[in-house]
């Protein structure tokens, strides 16, 4: 069974628009601030979006712990409360829209995109508490393997404060033409009149292929547009070079392909020393090629 209550008007949405799912907690307020001061810069709108799930106690036989008409009605108010907070916050600067549902969190996020297309999904990268790595943590992570748009993955605390100004490409330059979302990534560039700094992390040149020269050319003939920066990292851990390189040079975004880098594998694991984003503060945009 599926619900939803909704306050967006589809048809009447013809401007850019940003998601920002929530559950409320610490991690995703964050995001949602991080996500409304990329609104304005970009002139958006945003939609907030709760999906909430029926409790249920799994003892010999399942019970449900309570209705689902008190569950919409409570996801509501709070979605109701926060729509005020967040209007007030932002003077009516920008148009904001709600929506919760009832359902499975990534799949929802997923059908909202699909009727939006929106310019991006915004959401907390992983919580400081327990409860929060596991469940927002979690939904993160399978919006970024499976969402087709783009995502961008806020750590605690960072703040968008003065827009995105160097965008960091990380890049291994194989499969150039095939693995690259130009288009998209020309369009980000170009949305925020940023600096793109293309990354590639290599150690001794162990990564270093005899196609390698031809795929570099090709990278550049499909951004030219936007002017490159090619920054060669040497180091023996690309997650570490990319953060060490991303600190020092005060890059603003980093924007990963999921299935063809490893990069993402380990930042939602506790007993991970390579999680990147939390390490460094530095938003991650997903997407896939």
């Amino acid at each position: 069974m599926r619900i939803l209550s909704s306050t967006f008007n589809y048809k009447l949405s013809v401007m850019k628009t940003i998601i920002i799912p929530t559950d409320f907690s610490p991690t995703a307020t964050n995001a949602m601030h991080y996500g409304i001061d990329m609104a304005k810069a970009i002139k958006a709108s945003i939609i907030l979006l709760h999906v909430y799930q029926v409790p249920v106690s799994y003892t010999d036989t399942p019970i449900v712990l309570i209705s689902v008409e008190e569950l919409k009605k409570e996801a509501e108010q709070k979605l109701e409360k926060l729509h005020k907070e967040v209007e007030h916050l932002t003077s009516g600067s920008i148009k904001i829209y709600t929506e919760t549902r009832l359902g499975n969190i990534a799949d929802e996020i997923e059908n909202l995109c699909d009727k939006v297309k929106p310019f991006a999904v915004v959401m907390g990268s992983k919580g400081s508490t327990g409860i929060e790595k596991i469940l927002f943590g979690s939904t993160t992570l399978t919006a970024i393997r499976h969402l087709t748009w783009p995502v961008i993955c806020v750590p605690p605390g960072k703040l968008f404060a003065n827009g995105i100004k160097k965008i960091g490409f990380a890049c291994d330059f194989r499969n150039i033409v095939e693995a690259t979302p130009a288009d998209a990534i020309k369009t980000i560039v170009k949305e925020f009149g940023a600096e793109l700094h293309v990354l590639n992390v290599d150690y001794h040149n162990k990564n270093f292929k005899p196609e390698t020269p031809e795929q570099s050319a090709l990278l550049h003939t499909l951004l030219e547009d936007v002017n490159p920066v090619y920054d060669f990292i040497e180091h023996k851990d690309i997650e570490d070079g990319l953060n060490e390189f991303a600190e020092k040079n005060n890059i603003d975004l980093l924007i990963t392909i999921p299935k063809k880098h490893k990069l993402l594998d380990g930042l939602f694991k506790p007993s991970s020393t390579k999680q990147l984003v939390v390490q460094s503060h530095i938003p991650v945009m997903c997407i896939h090629e």
